[in-house]
């Protein structure tokens, strides 16, 4: 079965920069799109950023200017850049990917990785 792992979580100052990269557990893995998303405690996850697979990319108005979301086709990764990084930013942070494996024949199917901590001081 198929996961995903997140990396690059952590703690940071305000105004700091870090780089989350999301990879899959099989070592083929087709990634097609993705996004990440953020959880705040006694609230619904949100979307903070999405790229299809024209490359198309969509973000929150929250991020828009700061956060750079693009998938490393070299390490087959899907990355968030974030930069000037603000105490609002901390959160959990969620990556969603479409993606398909010879397992399952090359059937686009949808995953969710477990989670990364991000939390901004002051």
């Amino acid at each position: 079965q198929v996961k995903l792992v997140e990396s690059g979580g952590g703690l940071v100052q305000s105004g700091g920069s870090l780089r989350l990269s999301c990879a899959a557990s099989e070592k083929i893995f087709r990634l097609y799109a993705g996004g990440w998303y953020r959880g705040f405690p006694g609230k619904q996850r949100e979307m903070v950023a999405n790229i299809t697979d024209d490359g198309t990319k969509i973000y929150s108005d929250p991020v828009k200017g700061r956060f750079t979301i693009l998938i490393d086709h070299a390490k087959n990764t899907l990355d968030l850049l974030m930069n000037n990084l603000k105490q609002d930013d901390t959160a959990v942070y969620y990556c969603n990917v479409d993606g398909a494996t010879p397992e399952t024949d090359y059937t686009r199917l949808n995953y969710w990785g477990q989670g990364t901590q991000v939390t901004v001081s002051s």
